[in-house]
């Protein structure tokens, strides 16, 4: 993965990690182009200037296929697949955008939004905040159910701070400190609703076995994790709703 990474362009992130291979002619949005063998078809519409939106995805880290805004629709397949996770076959014609499409990732990012802080929903600056403005979604149709908005913050380590209510258990933090850093610090625990980003045993970061090289802060798609150098003042915690 690391000689691959090498062919990385700044300012673009193909989603998932570059590969070398022979070129398969594939048609992304009518435009017809070739990629090499075993790319995603996510990389391909970068390649193709047609990004597909995306939370869990990243060109520094393997596809992982968890938070289901990347779908698309692929020429003489059923449903919608992950782009992330599905790759480029010769002669795939593929679609990123659609009333349908729009309409499923606005359902997706909803979702997410119905356990997320609502202060912290306008002005963000964020990978889920410039999603949410492509997606054209500021707010949820659901009540107020079940969520996370009163878990603690965890701020013992002196460079950054989890907030796990910001937390969408994409697990980018936790493959970072796998797959970049070797650490294996960080883990999912739990199932389903109960599943929450845990530093070793349940520890703080501090106390973890976490060598904060910041591998996880910079994975971080929605700034559940973020360094303490960007609040001067301390960082800010926004109150639930139910504060």
């Amino acid at each position: 993965m690391w000689s691959e990474l090498r062919n990385l362009r700044d300012g673009i992130d193909l989603g998932t990690p570059p590969r070398e291979g022979p070129p398969v002619a594939v048609t992304i949005d009518g435009k017809a182009l070739e990629v090499p063998a075993g790319s995603s078809v996510m990389a391909a519409a970068a390649m193709a200037s047609c990004p597909v939106p995306k939370l869990c995805a990243t060109d520094t880290l393997e596809a992982f296929g968890s938070c289901r805004v990347c779908l698309v629709e692929i020429q003489g397949r059923k449903g919608f697949p992950a782009a992330c996770t599905t790759l480029v076959e010769a002669g795939m014609v593929v679609r990123t955008e659609s009333p349908r499409l729009q309409e499923l990732r606005r359902s997706v990012m909803e979702l997410y939004l119905s356990d997320f802080p609502a202060a912290e929903i306008p002005g963000g600056w964020s990978e889920l905040h410039d999603t949410m403005r492509r997606l054209g979604v500021d707010s949820h149709p659901y009540g107020d159910g079940e969520n996370h908005l009163q878990a603690p913050v965890d701020a013992s380590n002196p460079y950054f701070v989890f907030d796990p209510q910001k937390c969408i258990v994409c697990s980018r933090c936790v493959r970072a400190c796998e797959e970049i850093q070797g650490t294996f610090a960080l883990t999912i625990e739990g199932r389903g609703f109960q599943s929450k980003v845990t530093a070793s045993q349940g520890e703080s970061f501090l106390a973890s076995e976490c060598v904060s090289c910041g591998a996880c802060v910079l994975a971080c798609p929605t700034h559940s994790l973020v360094e303490k150098s960007l609040f001067p003042g301390g960082h800010y915690h926004a109150p639930s709703p139910q504060a």
